[in-house]
């Protein structure tokens, strides 16, 4: 996002939105629950676009939507589950606003691969319900943390992922549909200080969807192979419980 771009939170939408979800959040970490970082969503520009929005909204993560790599996840009574392969970025120091490049990349401890699982129970047009909704959030899955790519490093990577084993997308553009890591990285910190929140060391922020979403179905199972990571996956069920 260019200085000559209006911020994002001067957005009555996104302004009411976050207000909504932070909120939320504040009531979670009040009842006990843990906090595990951030998430990114909507970056692509056909989806900014649509939204008429200047850059990728910003949602939170808690402990409790852990998942472990090959788990079996049931969705039942889900509206619309999707899954997402996406870069994980593990912060190492805080990061407050107006942050410089340099700055930014200093604070990224390291990268990995993550699978988000969301359940889209609400039109996305509707930028404010959709953020107090934390943006569909359900659950995440991790690969490791790759120490040597600290700082953002993305050369050599390759993404793969594949639908009950059969190849769906394979590319090795992974900011083509999530905008620049850095900046977007970035952007979370200025759009979170203008709400009297901050990026904190140890937190991770799910960097957006490398492909479009992944609509899934009981029974299926999602791989998303960044290499050179090992594969992680999860399965679906139509089980009453995970």
């Amino acid at each position: 996002m260019s200085a000559a771009t209006t911020p994002a939170w001067e957005d009555p939408r996104i302004l009411r939105g976050m207000t909504a979800q932070l909120r939320r959040r504040r009531e979670l970490l009040a009842a006990g629950h843990k906090p595990l970082g951030w998430k990114l969503a909507f970056g692509a520009p056909a989806a900014m676009e649509r939204l008429h929005i200047n850059a990728p909204l910003v949602g939170f993560l808690m402990k409790d939507a852990l998942l472990p790599s090959s788990a079996s996840l049931s969705i039942a009574g889900w509206t619309k589950p999707a899954a997402e392969p996406e870069i994980a970025v593990h912060l190492g120091r805080d990061l407050g606003a107006n942050a410089s490049r340099t700055a930014a990349m200093a604070a990224i401890s390291g990268l990995g691969p993550a699978i988000e699982i969301a359940d889209v129970d609400h039109p996305s047009d509707d930028v404010e319900g959709t953020l107090a909704r934390d943006i569909y959030q359900r659950h995440v899955i991790f690969g490791p943390n790759d120490v040597s790519r600290a700082g953002g490093l993305l050369s050599g990577l390759s993404a793969r992922v594949t639908r009950n084993g059969t190849e769906v997308a394979n590319t090795d553009h992974l900011q083509a549909l999530t905008g620049e890591l850095i900046d977007i990285i970035r952007h979370t910190a200025n759009l979170l200080a203008a709400f009297h929140e901050n990026l904190q060391a140890g937190q991770i922020i799910i960097a957006g969807s490398i492909t479009l979403p992944l609509w899934v179905e009981p029974g299926g199972e999602i791989g998303f192979h960044l290499s050179p990571f090992d594969p992680i996956s999860v399965r679906f069920s139509a089980n009453t419980s995970r």
